[in-house]
């Protein structure tokens, strides 16, 4: 019997890997495209919540059971355990900006659960703006022209629902309104200005499907699906992102281990953006009795982020949970990345 688990446990293992990897495969040059500078609105993209980023992101497959599902997949809020969930997460970011997402959720029980969600950024307010002038300085700054210097903002609105369509599938889509603003750019040496703000409706989609075997989750989703957009003359699109996953407690496998006690979830997911290359993530949370949570993740290929390390407590009491998480990203040539995140479930 313990040989037949372990036998099991290598299959899976080796599926949890493979799948996504062979996803991952598939590369811009096989559908002939050169994937360089094709989005803007990249603040969609940052992950503002402290669990998932310390798994690398590699969330579509975890049913989340959390408003903050809306983020990564919407389907995983579908099987929300109680009558209301919130969720609250911090970036701070490279380069001093900041990322800010609220989220909450209510279940309504055989009409599935609804949700809403903010993202928005602070990028400071410690912008000169300039333009190129025939003087001793070769430019003019924006205040010299009676103009305000930049102070450029984004968010996106969203609303958000689910439902659990069987005990084992469930599916889940967001529509969002998303706001970038760049400031208005001076373009003549008179202070003639340029406005830089685009605005639309963009949509997630997600589905989570539950195998039967033991806890092993495939789940799909497509984030960030819009129409294409102008910038003055040059057309961009949002960074639509298409991902597949697999994920697992892997300890369901072994019959002696009190699941309550401990518990190992493990993550595989391969990201397919629109504007760089394929990607393959990794996430791994180790549970302590439910209430400590230890957390790694690793994506690659990157550029300059490196590991991800992070940690939860979680406690419930009289019908009420309280989370609270911490993420660390290391990121290379740059400052590292911190995020705090607050969980509230009844």
């Amino acid at each position: 019997m313990v040989t037949f688990r372990y036998k099991i446990l290598s299959i899976l293992m080796l599926a949890l890997f493979v799948v996504p990897a062979t996803f991952a495969q598939i590369t811009s040059e096989d559908v002939g495209t050169d994937k360089l500078a094709q989005t803007s609105f990249k603040f969609l993209q940052i992950s503002t919540d402290a669990r998932a980023a310390a798994m690398a992101d590699a969330m579509t497959a975890t049913d989340m059971q959390s408003s903050v599902a809306m983020f990564y997949n919407p389907a995983g809020m579908a099987n929300l355990p109680g009558q209301f969930s919130a969720g609250f997460g911090m970036t701070q970011w490279i380069a001093d900006i900041n990322y800010n997402a609220i989220s909450a959720a209510y279940n309504t029980g055989r009409f599935g659960v609804f949700g809403i969600s903010l993202m928005f950024a602070d990028y400071g307010d410690d912008f000169i703006g300039t333009i190129q002038a025939p003087n001793e300085r070769g430019f003019l700054e924006y205040s010299e022209l009676g103009v305000s210097d930049p102070s450029p903002s984004a968010l996106a609105v969203g609303l958000g629902y689910a439902m659990a369509v069987t005990n084992r599938f469930s599916v889940g889509a967001n529509a969002k309104y998303v706001s970038q603003d760049l400031s208005a750019a001076v373009v003549a040496s008179d202070g003639t200005t340029e406005d830089n703000e685009e605005s639309t409706i963009a949509f997630d989609f997600g589905v989570l499907y539950k195998t039967g075997f033991r806890s092993l989750n495939l789940a799909m989703s497509v984030r960030n699906f819009s129409q294409e957009l102008q910038y003055v003359d040059e057309n961009f699109e949002l960074p639509l992102t298409f991902n597949v996953g697999v994920s697992m407690n892997m300890l369901d496998l072994a019959g002696n281990i009190n699941q309550n006690t401990h518990a190992f979830h493990l993550s595989v997911e391969a990201n397919r953006p629109r504007d760089f290359d394929e990607q393959l993530k990794v996430g791994g949370e180790y549970t302590l009795m439910n209430i400590l949570s230890l957390r790694a993740g690793y994506t690659f290929p990157t550029d300059e982020q490196g590991i991800n390390l992070g940690g939860g407590l979680k406690y419930a009491t009289s019908g009420i949970g309280f989370g609270i998480n911490y993420a660390f990203t290391d990121f290379g040539v740059f400052d590292a990345v911190h995020r705090l995140g607050v969980n509230l479930s009844f």
